[in-house]
């Protein structure tokens, strides 16, 4: 009998991803990355520059500013949220106040390529889609 390893037991387990089932967990990562404020947090931090212009970097009040809409609490759990799946990293400075900004992570920055394409086709497709539901509702 072949004895499996860790790694080559979580290697299999990967295989077996399958979205479509309700045992996996990908479903609850695609439940969260499909939420509207993770959406566009990945996309500011993803566009956004801090005040010495680099890339990716944000403070907390900036996001909230972009934000139009979203609550301190929501932007908060949010952000928490993104951190644990290692999408952002939270950096906070020792000053007064405590200065915190967040940040992509590689694995962020590589789901921002795919959000940023989603923003983009919602903004572009507006207008299509606002009257296929006026049509649509003039029929009900």
């Amino acid at each position: 009998m072949a004895t499996t390893t860790a790694a080559q037991k979580r290697a299999e387990t990967k295989a077996n991803y399958n979205a479509f089932l309700a045992v996996c967990p990908s479903q609850k990562l695609l439940d969260r990355i499909s939420d509207k404020w993770v959406t566009l947090i990945l996309t500011a931090l993803g566009s956004g520059h801090d005040r010495v212009g680099q890339p990716g970097v944000m403070r907390y009040s900036e996001l909230a500013r972009t934000l139009a809409g979203v609550s301190p609490k929501m932007l908060t759990q949010t952000l928490r949220s993104l951190e644990r799946d290692g999408l952002l990293i939270r950096v906070a400075t020792p000053t007064v106040p405590v200065t915190v900004t967040y940040e992509l992570t590689d694995l962020g920055r590589s789901l921002h390529q795919l959000i940023r394409g989603l923003k983009s086709w919602a903004e572009t497709h507006m207008d299509e889609v606002l009257a296929n539901r006026e049509a649509h509702d003039g029929r009900q």
